[in-house]
């Protein structure tokens, strides 16, 4: 199905919504308000949003790894219950990683939990639009988390991806 948002860098006056379709999908690891409007501000370079109406209706955060600019760690993809099976979150990744790649980024990374198959199955689907390879590797370990129970974080890293002509490409 097309998308048809306007996709844009986030501002400061975005993090209570995202925050908001964070806490909504009930399945991300939620931050507080204060880090959603900070990372609008600090990080909307490597972050996009997704407005119908002028309201935010989805958005990737994300950043450059210090330790290696040429990666762009995604840390939260969601998306507004009104928009989901309509593919904003792959159209959200497709139109941050175009203007990172543009800019020297050649890698993305994310972690993702091994029950997520949602998520799997996004970032399996970014490679293929990207004919990009995706390695993946434990990063964090569940007994390193200092809560009981929580899963592996395992970390996909797809790439190295290359300038696309065509947004449909």
């Amino acid at each position: 199905m097309s998308v048809t948002h306007l996709i844009e860098s986030p501002t400061k006056a975005d993090g209570a919504e995202l925050w908001r379709i964070a806490r909504d999908s009930a399945k991300l690891d939620l931050n507080s308000p204060y880090a959603y409007m900070l990372w609008c501000r600090d990080f909307a370079g490597s972050s996009v949003v997704a407005r119908e109406d002028g309201k935010a209706v989805g958005f990737v955060i994300a950043y450059r790894r210090p330790d290696e600019p040429e990666a762009a760690l995604v840390w939260q993809v969601a998306v507004d219950a009104s928009q989901r099976g309509k593919g904003l979150a792959g159209a959200l990744l497709d139109a941050l990683y175009t203007r990172l790649v543009a800019d020297g980024v050649r890698y993305l990374e994310t972690t993702i939990t091994p029950d997520n198959e949602a998520s799997t199955r996004l970032f399996a689907s970014f490679a293929k639009r990207w004919n990009a390879a995706m390695e993946t590797s434990v990063l964090f370990a569940g007994e390193d988390f200092p809560e009981a129970g929580h899963l592996a974080e395992e970390l996909y890293r797809i790439g190295p991806l290359t300038p696309r002509k065509d947004p449909g490409e």
